[in-house]
């Protein structure tokens, strides 16, 4: 797909293991594409193996391509926000280490004003009982993952649910959002 055609826009979010958050967000009309990746290190070029370690620096992110006359920023904002534990300071869910935590990478000052706005009426809505911890940083380089991370959860569904429901994501959203 030529992610410069039409007036595609680029999102990046780190919500823990990238099959789980890629799936999410390749639900929603208007998106065109979500690719799993490695942002926010120092790594040049990080395998997977190197990422798992934790010594790279990097997040498990995706990266979303979408339509912005069909989703809004605002809209993945929210996506994300029901897609992660924001309160979690040491990964998400099972998956536990510096890779695992949230972040919004913003590609534009546009996007930093929008999801600092989120986060804040986030934490003003008292939903949670702990403190958002969910960084707001600068992109800079994104690196795609290995084929078999794209699309995991369509490639492998047996593993991707087991998985997603071993990890317990699913009743905490429940129980956060209804």
């Amino acid at each position: 797909m030529n992610k410069e055609s039409k007036n595609y826009e680029i999102a990046t979010f780190a919500g823990g293991c990238f099959w789980c958050t890629e799936s999410e967000f390749e639900k929603m009309k208007g998106v065109k594409e979500v690719l799993s990746g490695y942002t926010g290190g120092h790594t040049e070029n990080p395998s997977y193996e190197e990422v798992s370690s934790g010594k790279t620096g990097h997040y498990e992110a995706v990266q979303v391509i979408f339509d912005p006359e069909q989703v809004t920023y605002q809209e993945l904002l929210q996506a994300f926000w029901r897609s992660i534990d924001p309160m979690d300071t040491h990964g998400q869910f099972v998956d536990r280490g510096f890779q695992y935590r949230t972040a919004i990478f913003y590609h534009n000052e546009e996007q930093r004003i929008q999801a600092e706005r989120s986060k804040k009426e986030l934490e003003q809505s008292g939903r949670f009982h702990m403190p958002i911890v969910t960084a707001i940083l600068a992109f800079s380089k994104f690196n795609e993952a290995e084929d078999y991370h794209q699309d995991f959860y369509k490639k492998s569904p047996d593993r991707y649910f087991s998985y997603r429901y071993h990890s317990r994501r699913d009743p905490f959203f429940k129980q956060i959002w209804g």
